[in-house]
């Protein structure tokens, strides 16, 4: 499966998770339903997977943490807020740029329309 696929896989499973749940949860609950939903699709789910900073060639394994990586492929940072700022974008972005993934999305669940909380990035470059 390709990351196209494994991207539209991830957005029919945000969809099914709120439409199920709703607005208005903590992320966490966001993220179990979520790669329960991933996994179940037969798609291999790690939630809070390290992303270690090299600086200077020094590699600190507690650099940073991926909510989701599906597929080995795929990062996936999940929201519960009123409003994603840029600080939200650019956290996906330096995944993007730190590891040696193309493709990422951006999950809000507290919108009344999961499709207006979801967004894209492809090579660290926005892609709404």
């Amino acid at each position: 499966m390709d990351e196209n696929q494994i991207g539209k896989q991830i957005i029919d499973s945000a969809l099914s998770v709120h439409r199920a749940l709703g607005p208005g949860l903590l992320e966490g609950a966001y993220e179990t339903c979520l790669a329960y939903e991933l996994s179940e699709r037969g798609l291999f789910v790690e939630t809070q997977k390290a992303l270690p900073l090299t600086y200077k060639g020094l590699v600190m394994e507690r650099g940073y943490r991926l909510d989701m990586l599906v597929n080995e492929l795929v990062v996936v940072e999940l929201k519960s807020v009123e409003t994603i700022t840029d600080v939200h974008r650019a956290q996906v972005l330096s995944y993007l740029k730190l590891g040696p993934y193309r493709l990422g999305f951006l999950i809000n669940f507290n919108t009344s329309r999961i499709k207006n909380g979801i967004q894209r990035f492809v090579n660290g470059l926005d892609d709404r």
